[in-house]
Formats: structure tokens, C-alpha cells, sequence
């Protein structure tokens, strides 16, 4: 099944992979990696029980596109793109039309409770390298964080201020301890 969606949006106002700057910070809304934890789940790799398994099924068959967000960043982000393909997989999409680098933080991304009792390396392969969260990554310039934070709060949905921007090309995973 393939589904193209046209619509309007006001002249200059579209956000872009190809906006982001060296010095900006990089942000995620919501939680990532239910969906792929619920896919690891129904291929038997992982089990979970009951309700866990519930919960993060629904982040699987029922993602909640963030619009509203998206609409709200206006003139506040630089660059965006929903994460589909995987964190990684999405950002190197915005790296490679921007013309920047990237140092993430792994463990600053948002992962939910579920989640969050597995073993880190799991944690790490859902939240880094799993699609369909349908969450925003974006890119907005430092002195913007108390727009990025109204953004996010007249959207109601949580941002996570996940690493930052740099001149050149590559991309640096920094985890809690700095390697």
C-alpha cells in the first residue's frame, strides 16, 4: 500500500532536512523504540508480558505523527524529519543534506518504561537503529531551547534534547560515561 499525501503550508515556513547548522542542537519528541521492541516481540526474539507487550504494540499499529509539533516548530527548528527508517538512518539523511556532523548522546534518547527494563544493548538496538516511532528529530540553534520547550508544550508532547551539530562530516555516539 502506497499513500502520497499533498497539502499547503505558508511560503518559506516548510522544515527541511537541509536547514541544519553547525552549533545547533539536536532534539527527538516522545519516546523511541516501541515499535521495533513490539516487532522483536512478534518475531519471538524478545518476550514481554501481557500488558507491557500492549503498550508497546500500540506504538507499533497506532503511531501518533506528531503535526501539531511540527507545525509549532515553525521558525523555531532548522531542520526536521520524522524518524521512520531509525534514528541513525534519519539522521544521516539530515547530515548528509545539511553538510554538517553530529555527536549523540545514546542515552539521552527518550525510550519508555517498557523499554527501559530490557537489557541496555536492546535498549540501545530499538531506540538507535529501529523505524516507525513516526517521532520528530529536529535541529534548533541553541539560544532557541525556551522556543523549542513552548513548542513542545503547546503541542503536549515531550522533547529531548539528544546531542548537537558540528562542522564537517561524521557522527560521534557519546554514551553516559563519554566514550
Amino acid at each position: 500500500l502506497c499513500i502520497t499525501v499533498f497539502g499547503e503550508l505558508p511560503h518559506g515556513q516548510a522544515l527541511l532536512r537541509s536547514g541544519a547548522r553547525a552549533g545547533d542542537d539536536l532534539y527527538v519528541s516522545g519516546t523511541l523504540g516501541d515499535a521495533r521492541l513490539a516487532l522483536e516481540v512478534l518475531r519471538g526474539s524478545v518476550a514481554l508480558a501481557g500488558d507491557a507487550f500492549e503498550r508497546v504494540r500500540v506504538a507499533m499499529e497506532l503511531p501518533q505523527p506528531r503535526v501539531a509539533l511540527g507545525i509549532a516548530l515553525r521558525g523555531v527548528a532548522t531542520s526536521a524529519i520524522d524518524v521512520s527508517d531509525g534514528l541513525l538512518g534519519d539522521l544521516a539523511h539530515v547530515l548528509r543534506r545539511s553538510g554538517v556532523g553530529a555527536e549523540l548522546q545514546v542515552d539521552a534518547v527518550p525510550r519508555s518504561a517498557v523499554l527501559a527494563t530490557l537489557p541496555e544493548a536492546l535498549q540501545r538496538e530499538c531506540t538507535l537503529a529501529g523505524g516507525d516511532d513516526y517521532e520528530l528529530l529536529f535541529s534548533a540553534a541553541p539560544g532557541d531551547a525556551a522556543r523549542v520547550a513552548a513548542a513542545a508544550q503547546s503541542a503536549q508532547v515531550a522533547v529531548t534534547r539528544i546531542g548537537s551539530l558540528h562542522d564537517g562530516a561524521g557522527l560521534r555516539l557519546i554514551d553516559r560515561d563519554g566514550r
